[in-house]
């Protein structure tokens, strides 16, 4: 409701005055009995017995906010979706056209500014006509009708659609209530804070709650600017919403609107000419359905989903599960985000032509985070949220985690084995260690026997390479394999990084603390994807990337090198505004120092070189021409999962390439996709080209200065192998 303005003078004559005390007491019980006399006699009401229920009634009406959809928005301000219950857009009464104005009291209460909340008047006029004719005139005011939605809008918003009450349902009980309600109503608010309430909550269409909705939804408009044949149309709906639908029943709104415009004309309101020409008016109509919930978002569906869970699975927004619904479905909440509309495109773009019509369902996605903040800027994923011919359809997010640290649903798909994209934090904990980058290590050997003796500062038991049993004839864990034939010797610990050597990265770890690894891999925010542990990097095939990660957790931890080692926690939600413009928890930005500057710089030096001469040579188009760009290829054992992590100082972004729902199962070998066949999937030849063009994109619109160089004594004796 607007604040309260000052009343209006009312009638100030003795009979004036005498109508509004009848309608206060004997006429709102005699006479509203009256008008439903068969279930007065049933129900034994007599004259005294009328006013003595009707003074034991309450007076007192709580007018709520009616339910109010809420807005999800980008940053920049642009529309990702709409959650409602009810389609409703309040909006002041002085942003409404003249025309719905007059057409509602012409056709509902031509005497609304006259009464004081009950018409004795329009009582006794639907008596008459109730007796003598048989008709059933409920002669309800606009007052009135404003009590009964406000009562039902309370019953809906608290999950008791029962006992919603409809006119045609009402007892001798239910009109009394109301007349009182309207009465005591009026004593408190004025005729037009009274009018902008009803219009604002009278129900025309399912898709169209108050005046505003309604111009939208039937004619592509706004209330402001509705024609004087548009506001009559959609003051005949209020009596009838069916009945007198212009879509189902075009012939029926016809005469409607065509009744409206003769009482506007009788009243005064138009004039003849104005009348006829309203009148020879077709319906026009531009059925204009809102997109509701995620399934229907503008933009970013899957990013949508994400931040609905956020609110839902947070108790600042409601105690229960229940009320945090109500909050984001009626609550008309404001919700700024942080996703770039123009990276969202760009992301969008990329992950619908990576896999081209994809009948396989292969899943290609790509997220990014900026660095310093945590930010979500983009979220974007090659599939559909409701089934369409030819289209890949899931629910399930591929950029995010299954469930929250609560255990909390995210409706995510639990992530991905990251693969080589694991080894620059085994190599951060070699730099943290203060050994040289460019120290040798010798990536010959392949196989560790069980009792080899890695170091364990914490005590833990170090596993198996894999989860296959070790040889026992052998005495010794699984063969470790690289990618290719010829790396099998003695190279520096950068070279073996940068060209993503498996035996130069188990190397390392001989000579490292694995509880220094944990904790770097901790430090960084990397965890499981199914349910939010930690992973054991005493297990050794998690050197190698062998526990599921959300591409979402992967960007962030890179996004930590970019930053110079301060990590910062990813978010989404930047402002929640109430329907009142209050504000909301949110997400703050939170960083903290994860790892040593100089070692996240030692990285950045390293990671530059996988474009440049390194296991991501091959990606095109080349970003490292265009500004200075980090990055690393990762590709799971079956080749199902494949990947690159890469980033500028500005922005970082994991793109994501592989099988998305069958635990990644389903080998990426011997598989044709956009009509190119491919013997093994590697994580340079879908996930590299997907994440270089959106790079080139929208890299330049955030920083992209150098990195900052580790410090010379970092880099040993062999700064160029």
């Amino acid at each position: 409701m607007v604040k309260k303005k000052k009343r209006r003078r009312r009638p100030g004559s003795p009979l004036g005055k005498l109508l509004g005390f009848l309608a206060a007491s004997v006429m709102c019980g005699v006479l509203a009995a009256s008008l439903v006399v068969p279930a007065v006699a049933a129900a034994g009401f007599g004259v005294s017995t009328s006013i003595d229920y009707f003074e034991r009634l309450p007076e007192e009406l709580t007018v709520q906010p009616p339910s109010q959809s809420t807005k999800v928005l980008t940053a920049d301000g642009q529309p990702i979706a709409t959650f409602y219950a009810e389609n409703r857009v309040p909006i002041p009464l002085d942003q409404m056209s003249p025309h719905i104005k007059d057409a509602v009291i012409a056709i509902e209460d031509s005497r609304f500014y006259e009464h004081a909340g009950v018409d004795p008047q329009g009582i006794v006029r639907a008596l008459i006509t109730n007796l003598t004719q048989g008709d059933q005139q409920g002669a309800s005011t606009i007052t009135q009708q404003y009590v009964t939605n406000v009562l039902n809008e309370a019953r809906l918003s608290q999950d008791r659609p029962e006992e919603v009450i409809l006119s045609g349902q009402k007892d001798v009980g239910d009109k009394l209530r109301e007349m009182k309600l309207a009465i005591s109503l009026e004593k408190k608010f004025s005729k037009d804070q009274i009018l902008e309430g009803y219009l604002n909550i009278v129900f025309f269409n399912s898709d169209a709650y108050g005046v505003e909705a309604a111009a939208r939804y039937f004619f592509a408009t706004t209330s402001k600017d509705l024609t004087l044949p548009q506001a009559a149309l959609l003051a005949g709906l209020v009596n009838s919403p069916t009945f007198y639908n212009p879509a189902i029943n075009p012939d029926n709104s016809i005469t409607r609107r065509n009744q409206v415009l003769g009482e506007m004309l009788r009243l005064g309101k138009i004039t003849q000419a104005q009348h006829d020409e309203a009148v020879a008016t077709p319906i026009d109509l531009k059925i204009s359905p809102e997109r509701q919930g995620c399934a229907n978002a503008a933009m970013a569906p899957y990013f949508c989903d994400y931040i609905s869970q956020l609110i839902l699975n947070n108790p600042a927004y409601g105690p229960t599960p229940e009320e945090r619904q109500r909050k984001l479905y009626r609550g008309g909440l404001t919700i700024v985000t942080t996703l770039d509309s123009r990276l969202q495109a760009a992301a969008q773009a990329q992950v619908d032509g990576t896999a081209g019509p994809n009948p396989d369902r292969w899943g290609a996605a790509l997220v990014t985070v900026q660095p310093g903040t945590g930010k979500i800027l983009a979220m974007a994923q090659n599939t559909v949220f409701l089934p369409e011919p030819g289209k890949f359809d899931t629910h399930l997010n591929f950029n995010v985690d299954a469930k929250d640290p609560q255990g909390n649903n995210l409706n995510g798909a639990g992530g991905f084995q990251p693969g080589s994209t694991m080894k620059p934090f085994t190599f951060a904990q070699w730099l943290n260690e203060g050994k040289h980058l460019t120290a040798e290590v010798d990536a010959s050997r392949r196989v560790y026997p069980l009792d080899f003796p890695w170091r364990s500062s914490c005590g833990k038991v170090l596993g198996a390479y894999s989860t296959a049993q070790a040889n026992p004839a052998m005495g010794a864990a699984d063969d470790l394999q690289n990618a290719e034939e010829g790396f099998y010797r003695k190279m520096p610990i950068n070279y073996g990084l940068y060209n993503s050597i498996n035996t130069a990265t188990f190397a390392s770890a001989t000579q490292l603390d694995f509880c220094g690894i944990q904790k770097m891999v901790d430090a960084v925010g990397l965890h499981s994807g199914l349910d939010g542990s930690p992973i054991n990097m005493h297990q050794l095939g998690n050197l190698l990337g062998a526990i599921g990660v959300a591409p979402l957790h992967m960007a962030n931890a890179f996004a930590t090198f970019a930053n110079d080692g301060r990590y910062c926690t990813p978010i989404a939600l930047q402002e929640v505004k109430d329907a009142a413009g209050g504000n909301l928890p949110a997400q703050p930005v939170e960083c903290r120092d994860a790892v040593k500057p100089d070692v996240a710089r030692g990285v950045n030096n390293v990671l530059q070189d996988v474009l440049v001469k390194g296991s991501g040579v091959w990606i095109n188009p080349k970003t490292h021409d265009k500004f200075p760009v980090a990055a690393k290829t990762g590709t799971s054992n079956n080749n199902g999962s494949t990947w690159i992590v890469g980033y500028t100082t500005g922005l970082a972004t994991a793109s994501f390439f592989g099988d998305a729902l069958e635990g990644q199962k389903r080998a990426g070998q011997n598989v044709t996709i956009n009509g190119t066949h491919y013997p093994r999937l590697d994580g340079w030849m879908l996930a590299g080209p997907q994440w270089a063009n959106y790079m080139i994109n929208v890299a330049p619109l955030y920083p992209t200065a150098p990195f900052p160089p580790p410090p010379p004594s970092m880099i040993g004796p062999n700064p160029n192998p």
